[in-house]
């Protein structure tokens, strides 16, 4: 049993800490498939990376239903400290949650069991964070899109390995849709439901 006393902080710094985050969260949608940091360092439970616990903290309270995968959802530590620091109510159905939060990208099950949002409330939709291998080295992805000057060359080490497949449907669905946020450690990179994935190196 995990008591309070030995769940792993959240913030040192809460309002500050939050701020950077939400900015450098903000930065990583607006300019889809570049490299955002995020600074403020909280403590992780054993399954989440930095930077998963740190967009947990600064996007998350009551009103945001969350779901997690099995290798999360199988974590007491993960369940207390989500609980303890954010609120956010974990639910089963995955059709009505805010966001996901992915600790085993193998196993992302369909895209279409989560919320895509309505034509009236696009933004009702699921955003799904992944934790990956690595955002600076594996593949290289070339992205277009809103936010992107031309190109945007992503080399990242993902699974699932066809994430952007999956995420294709977007664009049938637009403005319904889903976005995603890929984390590695403490470099984040969002790939919005208007970015499109237009070749793939080795």
């Amino acid at each position: 049993m995990t008591t309070i006393a030995e769940l792993p902080p959240g913030f040192a710094d809460k309002v500050l800490s939050a701020q950077s985050t939400f900015r450098s969260v903000m930065d990583a949608m607006a300019r889809p498939g570049s490299v955002q940091r995020i600074v403020p360092m909280a403590g992780a439970p054993d399954t989440m990376m930095r930077g998963t616990a740190a967009i947990a903290l600064t996007l998350f309270d009551h009103d945001t239903p969350l779901w997690l995968d099995a290798r999360m959802a199988e974590s007491a530590d993960v369940t207390k400290w989500l609980k303890f620091h954010t609120g956010a109510p974990v639910v089963q159905d995955s059709s009505i949650a805010s966001f996901a939060l992915i600790g085993d990208g193998g196993a992302l099950p369909s895209l279409e069991r989560f919320a895509l949002g309505t034509s009236e409330y696009p933004d009702r939709s699921t955003t799904v964070i992944i934790q990956v291998d690595s955002l600076a080295s594996g593949r290289s992805f070339e992205l277009r899109g809103p936010g992107i000057d031309g190109v945007a060359t992503l080399r990242a080490s993902i699974k699932p390995f066809d994430l952007f497949e999956r995420l294709h449907m977007n664009e049938a669905l637009f403005p319904r849709g889903i976005d995603a946020v890929l984390v590695a450690d403490d470099a984040v990179v969002a790939i919005p439901r208007t970015t499109r994935v237009v070749s793939k190196g080795s």
